[in-house]
């Protein structure tokens, strides 16, 4: 596996991050919402770099399964008692491929009426990313390599690496 990312680079980032989103949601109610898995580490860290009372909450968005590439076939699953009625969401995403499970999963959130909706991705892929929702905070722009590490993974495996890497 080849570095794209290093850890010190990812840390210095999520805290630019998480300083734009404190500014950015000043004396508002917030919940921070984590698309599993692959979004773990990475939400874990920009959590703790907002300084905000925030709530969070889990969401679980599956499209690639054991591959690749997007199957094109976006299962999602919301806790059942998830209120978002007058809330601010910051929708935490890993990466942004082709943008179809952002889409989807931004759709179902406005039939739960929160105040807004707006995206914090750690990765978007800049020659495949073409979603129709708009990307408010972006970590990185990386190319169309399959990466994993820091949450990322392939078949479940890698997600421990501190780096992202090209597998």
């Amino acid at each position: 596996m080849q570095i794209l990312i290093s850890k010190e680079e990812i840390s210095e980032r999520v805290k630019e991050l998480g300083k734009k989103i404190t500014s950015d949601y000043q004396n508002k109610s917030l919940i921070a919402l984590c698309t599993l898995k692959g979004s773990i580490v990475f939400f874990s860290d920009l959590i703790r770099e907002i300084e905000l009372e925030l709530e969070t909450e889990f969401i679980r968005a599956s499209s690639y399964g054991k591959e690749k590439t997007s199957s094109g076939d976006v299962r999602l699953a919301f806790p059942s008692a998830l209120s978002l009625i007058g809330k601010h969401v910051l929708l935490v995403e890993d990466i942004i491929d082709t943008g179809m499970t952002l889409d989807t999963i931004v759709t179902s959130l406005h039939t739960r009426n929160p105040a807004s909706i707006r995206v914090c991705s750690l990765l978007l892929k800049k020659d495949a990313a073409r979603p129709k929702t708009k990307i408010d905070y972006a970590g990185f722009e990386i190319g169309n390599e399959f990466v994993v590490g820091y949450g990322l993974d392939y078949a479940e495996k890698y997600r421990n690496l501190n780096d992202i890497c090209i597998i």
